[in-house]
């Protein structure tokens, strides 16, 4: 028991519901992608692998992901959003998989540089259209990825390490390293829920921020952050 809770430090730790919240995908989707899931094919019965290989195992019924896993969903969200369709982003995940050495390799840094060439030979052997515009140069495969890529930081095994969610601030961090993964204030540690519901009630940025002494504009960015997951 103790290994495995050593093996989960650092690892970050979601619930299904959470994960839903910081990535705007929905709990279905999320399931399916990490789960897999049968369907009717004429009179037979067909199973869907998951897209990739979640990290954390299935405690009783509880689905949890890691912050690794968090981050994949975020990239398979932004090309199934760009319309590429299921069979080829399984496709991709196996051939980015195996060149890259990566167990999420849509979220690895290599990704973000070579996988253009990942889906260029994909439609090439499949002629798929949704891939066209996808892949006919570097700028338009950035584009795709380009909003989940604002904020990301990498490490030197070409991991995501953390998250900085609002765009152009490092207040609000998500770091698996850090309170298992959950959205704190950087420098305090202050989890972002805690000053936000402190907010609703108090209504001061400047009372809240005595509270849990952190500055004022933490608890504005607080606030910010948990409104847009709300929103």
């Amino acid at each position: 028991m103790v290994v495995e809770r050593n093996r989960l430090l650092g690892v970050g730790i979601y619930t299904v519901p959470e994960a839903a919240r910081l990535t705007g995908v929905s709990q279905q989707r999320i399931r399916r992608w990490l789960k897999g899931y049968t369907y009717p094919y004429k009179d037979q019965t067909r199973r869907s692998p998951p897209v990739w290989r979640r990290e954390l195992p299935i405690v009783g019924n509880s689905l949890a992901l890691s912050f690794q896993d968090l981050m994949e969903v975020r990239f398979v969200h932004a090309f199934r959003e760009a319309g590429v369709s299921w069979k080829t982003i399984r496709f991709a995940a196996q051939k980015a998989g195996a060149r890259f050495r990566q167990s999420h390799p849509f979220s690895s840094r290599r990704f973000k540089t070579d996988g253009r060439s990942i889906f260029v030979e994909i439609q090439g052997q499949a002629g798929e259209p949704s891939l066209v515009d996808i892949v006919r140069d570097q700028h338009a495969f950035h584009q795709v990825l380009a909003p989940y890529l604002v904020g990301v930081e990498y490490d030197e095994g070409e991991n995501i390490r953390r998250w900085w969610p609002l765009r152009g601030k490092r207040t609000v961090v998500i770091d698996p390293a850090r309170s298992f993964g959950q959205p704190i204030i950087a420098k305090e540690g202050v989890p972002t829920g805690v000053l936000a519901r402190a907010y609703q009630v108090e209504e001061s940025y400047e009372v809240v921020a005595k509270w849990y002494a952190v500055d004022p504009r933490a608890v504005r960015d607080a606030v910010e952050f948990e409104g847009k997951l709300a929103a």
